[in-house]
């Protein structure tokens, strides 16, 4: 079973999803090297740590400033104006930014690095072409419609503890969503695994969700 510890992960964007998504990789031993905007990226070859992560909070959510801003705190880190993260070499890719900032030839080239493991944060970040090159390789692909379901699920958590007056910590917040994400998984298995064990997680989520409708279809005498 493959854990986040020792890997090298690539980060696309800066904003609240790239920073949650980074302390995260972090918290699990994963290794952040690149965070992006739309003036480029920067590449840090030592990793974020607590200190970088937190200067890069104040720099986009309190200065409103640019991630090339970065290297001038972090000089051993790398600015590389106009491009997108994906040149850079990594076991695990988390684009977190934008619509169709993953194309093919993105793809191909994160294939050819050897990244395994490719998990969606943005909305519908990877192109359709893209998606392909991952299936036809098989590597890891979690499609925004499971991996990002996160949001929505701790929406809901929010609504369950306003209607039941209570107060959750984050830490028992972040083990009730373990739990949903867990379930998520579990269900892309058993929807999307194929005979020779590979499983697509787009085919496992498509048929979950709408398994998950019709049975509440049916329950509810609809059809």
């Amino acid at each position: 079973r493959e854990t986040f510890r020792g890997k090298q992960v690539t980060v696309s964007g800066s904003g609240n999803v790239a920073q949650f998504a980074s302390e995260k990789v972090m918290q699990l031993g994963g290794k952040v090297v690149t965070l992006s905007d739309s003036t480029g990226t920067i590449y840090d070859h030592s990793g974020l740590d607590k200190e970088k992560i937190e200067y890069v909070k104040y720099l986009k959510n309190v200065k409103r400033g640019r991630i090339s801003e970065y290297v001038e705190k972090f000089p051993d880190a790398e600015f590389f104006q106009g491009k997108r993260p994906w040149f850079v070499k990594c076991d695990v890719a988390l684009p977190c930014a934008t619509q169709n900032e993953v194309s093919k030839e993105d793809a191909e080239m994160l294939v050819q690095n050897g990244c395994y493991c490719v998990a969606e944060g943005a909305n519908m970040p990877t192109e359709p072409e893209a998606i392909e090159v991952f299936q036809k390789h098989k590597i890891l692909y979690g499609p925004g419609k499971a991996s990002n379901a996160g949001g929505v699920a701790v929406s809901g958590l929010e609504m369950s503890q306003n209607s039941l007056r209570h107060a959750w910590t984050r830490e028992g917040v972040d083990e009730r969503l373990h739990d949903i994400m867990e379930s998520i998984h579990n269900t892309c298995v058993m929807y999307g695994t194929s005979k020779d064990g590979y499983t697509d997680y787009v085919k496992g989520a498509n048929i979950g969700g709408f398994m998950k409708v019709a049975q509440s279809m049916i329950e509810q005498g609809i059809v």
